[in-house]
C-alpha cells in the first residue's frame, strides 16, 4: 500500500484535510491512500502526484500479544516493556517492535465444527454446539454443508469443553469446511 501527495510546481502540497496548496509543514493531511484520489486533485487543480512511500504491511499478532501491545502504548518507554513482556522466542521481541512501528491486526483464530462419534449419537450428521448459557449441545448439521459461525469452536475451546477426541471440521471460509484430522 502506498501514499500518495498533490505536489504543484512551486513546491507546495496539496491538503487533503484543509484544501489549498500549503508549504508541507502547514498541510494537515498531506497524503491520501487513494491514488484515484490524488489524480482527480491533480488533475482538477493542478500539480503531479508523488508516490510518497510503500506503507508498511501490518503484522499478524495473536490477542496476547496485541494486548501487551496496548500496554506498550500506554508506557514512557515501549520498547523496554515490549522487552520485558516478550515469550523469549527468537524474533519475537523484533516482530512485536515492528508491529508497535508499523501496526498490527490481531490474528483470527481456526475455528471447527466437532463431530460427535456415532456411539454417542446414533448418526454421524450431529454435531456439538455451544448456547447460549456456555452449556454444550448437540445439533444436526445445517445443510448437510455447514454450521453457523456461532456454533464454531476455537482449539482452545475444543479443549475446555473435553472434546479433543472428537472428529473436527475445519472451517475455511463463512459458508464451507473440510475435513481435517488434528487441531494444533
Amino acid at each position: 500500500m502506498s501514499l500518495y501527495a498533490v505536489k504543484n510546481n512551486e513546491g507546495k502540497y496539496w491538503d487533503f484535510e484543509d484544501p489549498g496548496f500549503w508549504k508541507e509543514a502547514f498541510c494537515s493531511k498531506l497524503y491520501t491512500l487513494s491514488e484515484n484520489e490524488a489524480q482527480d486533485v491533480a488533475h482538477d487543480y493542478g500539480g503531479h502526484v508523488v508516490e510518497l512511500l510503500e506503507a508498511p504491511a501490518k503484522v499478524v499478532v495473536s490477542e496476547e500479544e496485541a494486548e501487551m501491545l496496548e500496554g506498550a502504548k500506554k508506557q514512557h518507554n515501549p520498547a523496554w516493556y515490549i522487552g520485558i513482556n516478550v515469550d523469549g522466542r527468537p524474533g519475537t521481541e523484533d516482530r512485536l517492535m515492528r508491529a508497535y512501528v508499523n501496526g498490527w491486526t490481531v490474528e483470527k483464530p481456526k475455528r471447527f465444527n466437532v463431530k460427535v462419534p456415532k456411539k454417542w449419537s446414533g448418526d454421524d450428521k450431529h454435531y456439538w454446539t455451544k448456547e447460549q448459557d456456555g452449556a454444550l449441545t448437540w445439533a444436526y448439521l445445517i445443510n448437510n454443508d455447514y454450521m453457523i459461525p456461532a456454533q464454531q469452536f476455537t482449539a482452545a475451546e475444543i479443549e475446555h469443553y473435553g472434546l479433543g477426541d472428537c472428529e473436527k471440521v475445519v472451517v475455511t471460509d463463512s459458508a464451507k469446511t473440510t475435513e481435517e484430522e488434528d487441531y494444533d
